[in-house]
């Protein structure tokens, strides 16, 4: 437990400034951030002895980052870029003799796109607007996000009972996960009031329920991930919290749906 308490703060003291600072400061922290995601993905698969479709796949991920990848590649927009990774992909199958399957390059390529438009939401969630409302706007997230972990730990201790997906996470239950929802709502009233968005109160906590609630699938999909193939934390860069992707699993899923419904709009 000290570990973690001493990983987070050290964690914190690095994103915040990042966070704060913005631009394209924030924007470069993020695109490493996001290649270490995703190697920590390719790691778990066990593919990472492939070298040129990885070194390729980053660099996609990269450019699918950008708003409009055509400024680097001329014509070539993010459906276009995808397309044309697919086909390469499917080569390089031929190439490697089928030693490279077609299951290993579907990884890949839904890989990159988890962790490269998930990332790239959390740019434009940031960078997005002016500068003050896309700092609250990430800050309100992680504060859910956070309030979310925070609840399902402490109410789950208390009266966790039933269990909420054993076959994937065995410490998780259905008290811990409706506290999570409980005290996010809690501080999304408390942000709306502090710092109130363009919406009704109720809005809001529609809105926060459904970040708390998804912010947790985001949790149960990396989870399942580490089930399936055998690791127990997707790795290693931060002590007693396992790496990038445990750390942030829960903005990749809950950054694109509130863009999808075009909450920071």
């Amino acid at each position: 437990m000290r570990q973690r308490i001493q990983t987070a703060i050290l964690a914190f003291i690095i994103f915040i400034p990042f966070v704060v600072i913005g631009g394209n400061t924030f924007r470069v922290f993020v695109f490493l951030l996001a290649a270490i995601g995703f190697l920590e993905l390719i790691r778990m698969r066990k593919i990472t002895s492939y070298y040129i479709p990885v070194v390729v796949a980053i660099a996609l991920l990269w450019l699918l980052m950008l708003d409009d990848p055509s400024v680097v590649l001329p014509g070539l927009g993010k459906s276009e870029l995808i397309m044309v990774f697919v086909l390469f992909l499917l080569a390089y199958t031929v190439m490697a003799k089928n030693k490279f399957a077609f299951d290993d390059a579907g990884f890949i390529l839904l890989a990159l796109i988890y962790v490269g438009m998930g990332f790239y939401y959390l740019i434009e969630t940031r960078n997005g607007g002016n500068n003050v409302q896309g700092l609250a706007n990430l800050f309100y997230v992680l504060l859910v996000i956070w309030a979310t972990d925070t609840g399902a730990y402490f109410f789950g201790r208390a009266l966790g009972k039933r269990k909420l997906w054993p076959e994937i996470s065995p410490n998780k239950t259905v008290e811990g996960a409706a506290g999570g929802v409980l005290l996010a709502c809690v501080i999304g009233v408390v942000f709306h009031i502090v710092h109130p968005f363009s919406y009704d109160m109720i809005v809001v906590i529609a809105v926060t329920v459904l970040v708390s609630v998804f912010g947790q699938i985001g949790d149960l999909v990396e989870s399942a991930f580490k089930r399936f193939y055998g690791v127990k934390d997707s790795g290693k860069l931060l002590p007693g919290h396992g790496g990038i992707l445990d750390r942030l699993d829960s903005l990749l899923f809950v950054l694109p749906l509130l863009h999808f419904i075009r909450f920071f709009s």
